[in-house]
């Protein structure tokens, strides 16, 4: 696992050893960062099921000014650490260990971006989706994308929420949403 882009490119990231871990495919890493390109800059991003936090970490070398990271796990957590002293970004870095729904409950302020990518046989997403906005958590301009293993077509989203576009990657899909007012859906373009 490695940084695609940016000022930390090419360097490799600590991981995980073993099979029940499944880091985002560099492939899907690089064409789900040239869709988020524009939005990267200055950007506060949350990366709720950070795992080693390369998503967030990708933020960072491709000029976000934040990343928050969460995860319940603190083996994840302490590969988190070692990758983000690696880089040297312990002050745009701030670490969390929380259940999902209580760490967006504990939040505060918005993300332009959100990354959820949960364990695909765990049903979170779309709890994950409506709690983001229940707490007002996504940036007016926002984006939230939801990373899994089969398209959007659940019932039960939160009506202030859109899916403004979607990408098929091998058995990856990336779903993104933004917010219902914001007329977002011509925000983000296909490839």
């Amino acid at each position: 696992m490695r940084i695609i882009g940016g000022q930390y490119r090419s360097r490799v990231l600590a991981s995980f050893k073993g099979e029940e871990i499944r880091p985002t495919a560099d492939r899907v890493k690089e064409s789900l960062f040239n869709i988020l390109s524009p939005r990267l800059y200055g950007a506060r991003v949350l990366d709720l099921f950070c795992g080693s936090g390369a998503l967030g970490l990708e933020s960072l070398s491709r000029g976000a000014r934040e990343a928050v990271f969460n995860d319940l796990s603190k083996d994840s957590l302490g590969v988190l650490r070692k990758n983000v002293a690696m880089l040297g970004v312990q002050q745009q870095a701030k670490i969390l260990n929380y259940d999902y729904l209580q760490c967006l409950a504990l939040l505060r302020g918005t993300f332009d971006i959100i990354f959820i990518d949960p364990p695909y046989r765990l049903e979170y997403g779309i709890n994950a989706l409506n709690a983001v906005m229940e707490h007002d958590l996504l940036a007016q301009k926002g984006v939230a994308v939801f990373e899994r293993d089969r398209p959007f077509e659940e019932a039960g989203l939160t009506d202030r929420l859109v899916l403004i576009d979607e990408r098929k990657y091998g058995k990856t899909y990336l779903s993104f949403f933004a917010r219902r007012e914001d007329g977002a859906e011509e925000e983000v373009k296909r490839e």
